[in-house]
């Protein structure tokens, strides 16, 4: 893997498992668009023997969300598009985000400091969110007049329920871990110098389990809120006649 100095992004890969540092502490890991254009060069390079992919932010913060001076470059240009055109921006955009839902991988979040409107929605992006005890997340877009438009509304809806994401969502407030973990955005909150072992700790019990079973069960899970009970339970069984197929040698 290889850093883009540029950017403000670091990829490191230790076999199964790839780590994207957001490298830019002076600025809280503030984002730009050309870090969302490493991150999408790095998913269509990623090796296919990588399984986990753990994202974090350098320093103190995981990420303070957009800078806030490319943003009002990147608005101007917009401006000048057509609507679709616009659209089709945002729509690139948002594939330095939306690939880590893949199925044959698991990602995870390790979140320390603040996740402010992108970087809240680039942990929401996770499957997964390990926190420290410091952590507070803002979908702060409110105040500036905009709308997240990250990929974070649906899996905050799936996360914490509709009316809970809208009171999220409409009054930009903090929340802190102890509420993050008890609404369901937070998976575990860890003192801030346990981060990287309890990071380290789920990495080993995801990697501990056949890599094939663990697919197919994020898999049905992505899919279980557009499936109704017979479509979920088709689904299931599916996903199980072709487990033990495999197991047992017939696959194809």
């Amino acid at each position: 893997m290889t850093t883009s100095a540029a950017a403000g992004v670091r990829f490191d890969r230790e076999g199964p498992v790839a780590t994207i540092t957001l490298c830019r502490p002076e600025l809280l890991n503030a984002q730009t668009p050309q870090m969302w254009a490493a991150l999408r060069e790095f998913s269509r390079e990623l090796p296919g023997d990588v399984r986990v992919v753990v994202l974090r932010g350098e320093g103190r913060a995981f990420s303070s969300g957009l800078d806030l001076s490319a943003a009002k470059r990147t608005f101007a240009e917009m401006t000048s598009y057509s609507e679709d055109e616009a659209a089709n921006h945002i729509a690139i955009f948002q594939e330095a985000f939306s690939w880590l839902r893949r199925p044959d991988l698991l990602s995870i979040a390790a979140v320390q400091g603040h996740a402010i409107g992108a970087g809240f929605q680039l942990a929401l992006a996770c499957d997964l969110r390990v926190v420290t005890d410091d952590a507070k997340f803002t979908m702060a877009e409110v105040s500036l007049g905009l709308v997240p438009d990250l990929t974070g509304t649906k899996r905050l809806v799936d996360l914490v329920g509709y009316g809970r994401a809208l009171e999220i969502c409409v009054t930009g407030r903090r929340i802190d871990a102890p509420e993050a973990h008890r609404i369901g955005l937070a998976n575990l909150v860890v003192p801030a110098d346990e981060l990287d072992q309890a990071v380290a700790d789920l990495t080993a019990a995801v990697l501990s389990a056949n890599r094939d079973a663990v697919v197919e069960i994020k898999a049905l899970l992505l899919g279980a809120t557009q499936r109704d009970y017979p479509a979920q339970e088709a689904a299931e069984r599916e996903a199980q006649v072709r487990r033990i197929r495999d197991l047992s040698g017939l696959g194809e």
